[in-house]
């Protein structure tokens, strides 16, 4: 059993989604490759259908209904990874905006260096943006800046999507109790592994805006993101994101 699962989201990706998983999958490590798709109007579904006869035994699908947001599908490839047995799960964009071929590297901190989380980051030192105009690197790093006062999380790119959680992880956390579906799942996500005592380490990449298809990009999620730090930071005095024992016993 292969043991490290990529997760990828899509909506409206037909441009990006078959050069991504034949990318994915001319890796030197034999990653499997879960699409969870929000019904996609342009077809994203179908193309990964069609893949599926080429890599039967390494590509997944799970199709939802409609756009019910990113950090549910993210759950819900957890969940499938943790009933699958995977060791190492990675979250990654469709767009090409993550490189691929860095997955490597973040199962290395994970898998050789003993991080609990590993996160493709582009703000430590080496990383970088590309094809990003400067307004939207200044909030970028302004909010990255905000969430680390606010939640004393010493994550240099906390709403970094680029991640590779150790099984551990996320068999700790109550993913029940994980309560964001845009951008600031991503902040929380970590917020709650840190809590669970759990080390993060950043590992530089470069970002690349996206060159096909349409941002998800809006205002509703940069307000979540800005309101959902100061809710975490507070109900965090109050409450735990870790499983209960009788929930967190594997037979």
């Amino acid at each position: 059993m292969p043991d490290s699962l990529v997760i990828i989201p899509t909506y409206n990706e037909k441009e990006n989604i078959v050069s991504m998983i034949q990318t994915v999958f001319s890796l030197a490590h034999p990653f499997h490759l879960l699409i969870v798709d929000d019904g996609s109007p342009d077809g994203t579904g179908q193309l990964v259908k069609e893949q599926q006869r080429q890599y039967p035994d390494r590509l997944f699908l799970l199709e939802r209904s409609g756009k019910l947001g990113l950090g549910t599908a993210y759950i819900a490839g957890f969940r499938y990874a943790l009933e699958k047995g995977y060791d190492y799960i990675f979250e990654m964009d469709a767009d090409f905006s993550h490189n691929p071929k860095d997955l490597l590297r973040l199962r290395h901190a994970c898998a050789e260096e003993g991080a609990g989380v590993s996160v493709g980051s582009r703000y430590v030192r080496g990383g970088k943006v590309q094809n990003w105009p400067w307004d939207r690197i200044f909030l970028s790093y302004g909010a990255s800046i905000y969430v680390r006062l606010v939640s004393w999380m010493p994550v240099k790119d906390p709403t970094a999507g680029f991640v590779c959680y150790r099984r551990e992880v996320l068999d700790a956390i109550d993913l029940n109790q994980i309560h964001f579906i845009g951008y600031a799942f991503q902040i929380e996500m970590k917020f709650a592994a840190r809590q669970l005592g759990f080390r993060i380490k950043e590992v530089p990449i470069t970002f690349i805006d996206r060159v096909a298809g349409a941002s998800k990009m809006s205002g509703k999620i940069i307000k979540e993101a800005a309101l959902g730090v100061l809710q975490l930071r507070w109900r965090s005095f109050f409450s735990s994101y870790r499983r209960r024992a009788e929930l967190h016993s594997r037979p």
